[in-house]
């Protein structure tokens, strides 16, 4: 974030706030940026509210992710709780922490990443706060706010029942592989091509299928999104709803094996204990699953987490020791 260019010091608080507010949209308030706070009305009158923080060394880096990357990632692991909950997202409130030495310009572009994918998800910025670190410090926290529509229950961890599928949205483990990459833990062969690139930059900045619509038209009443791994996240669906998840292997391998030509033998590793992907996991009703989904295994009455009928390990990622 060095340079020439000017810094958040040199220009000051209001002039940090002109040049990002003018990238991003407001989000449709009655009352938008510019006040103390924002006014809107929801057209239910059922909010949903999830807050996600990102800090400089710990969730990304400036010689791995551009200021776009991280813009990008920050409201997607955002939205995509909302949208996990059965919500439709309507905007975002963003609260920045950055030292002085941090360049405006290095601001406004990641402004332009948050900016690129609210217009993605169709919403756009309620407004937020702006405040100054300690050197060596930037912290992006955001708080996203979705619409649960009229006669839509929320999907709850605790809702999945015996006999229904466990299903997916998406492929996963491109995240976990692209920071296998990025920390030389793996050597991609000569014929993994575009697939280092994919896996790189769904770590770097995902772009995840908003998905909820789909789950709630089938009939889904319980999902969560995949940020800590599926492993890790399945226990806690288990923990909520007392059932068993039980794992599909032959499944689970088949969307690993894109994945060996980056990592090798890591391939499922990066399948079943992955974070940062943000792809849905849910349980549907038998013969329900929306188009584009993966099925991967099957609740049953129990408790854990198996895979081919044996104890899963359930690891992923934490940020402090207990799961």
């Amino acid at each position: 974030m060095g340079g020439d260019a000017p810094t958040v010091d040199d220009v000051g608080e209001l002039g940090v706030l002109r040049s990002v507010l003018a990238v991003v949209e407001p989000a449709a308030a009655d009352v938008g940026p510019g006040d103390d706070a924002a006014v809107l009305t929801t057209s239910t009158g059922r909010t949903v509210v999830t807050t996600d923080s990102m800090v400089l060394g710990l969730d990304w880096r400036d010689d791995w992710s551009s200021p776009q990357d991280v813009g990008v990632k920050v409201i997607a692991q955002n939205l995509a709780d909302v949208v996990a909950m059965g919500a439709r997202p309507t905007g975002v409130v963003v609260a920045l922490a950055a030292e002085g030495a941090t360049r405006v310009d290095w601001l406004v572009d990641l402004t332009r990443g948050m900016a690129d994918e609210l217009r993605r998800a169709g919403v756009g910025s309620f407004g937020g706060d702006l405040s100054g670190a300690p050197d060596g410090t930037v912290v992006i926290a955001v708080t996203a706010l979705g619409d649960l529509p009229a006669g839509r229950e929320p999907l709850l961890r605790a809702n999945a029942r015996v006999g229904e599928s466990i299903i997916v949205s998406d492929v996963l483990g491109r995240s976990h592989a692209g920071l296998l990459v990025l920390l030389g833990e793996v050597a991609p062969s000569e014929r993994a091509g575009t697939a280092t690139q994919e896996c790189v930059g769904w770590h770097r900045a995902p772009r995840p299928r908003y998905a909820g619509d789909e789950a709630v038209a089938a009939g889904v009443r319980c999902a969560m999104d995949v940020s800590d791994g599926l492993m890790l996240d399945a226990a806690r669906i288990v923990r909520a709803s007392s059932v068993r998840l039980a794992f599909d292997g032959d499944a689970l391998r088949a969307m690993a094996r894109p994945l060996e030509p980056v990592v090798g033998d890591r391939a499922l590793e990066c399948v079943l204990s992955g974070g940062e992907e943000h792809a849905l996991l849910a349980t549907s009703p038998e013969g329900r699953v929306p188009a584009g989904w993966h099925v991967v295994g099957r609740v049953e009455d129990g408790r854990g987490v198996t895979l081919d009928g044996e104890s899963a390990q359930t690891e992923g990622w934490t940020h402090f020791g207990a799961r």
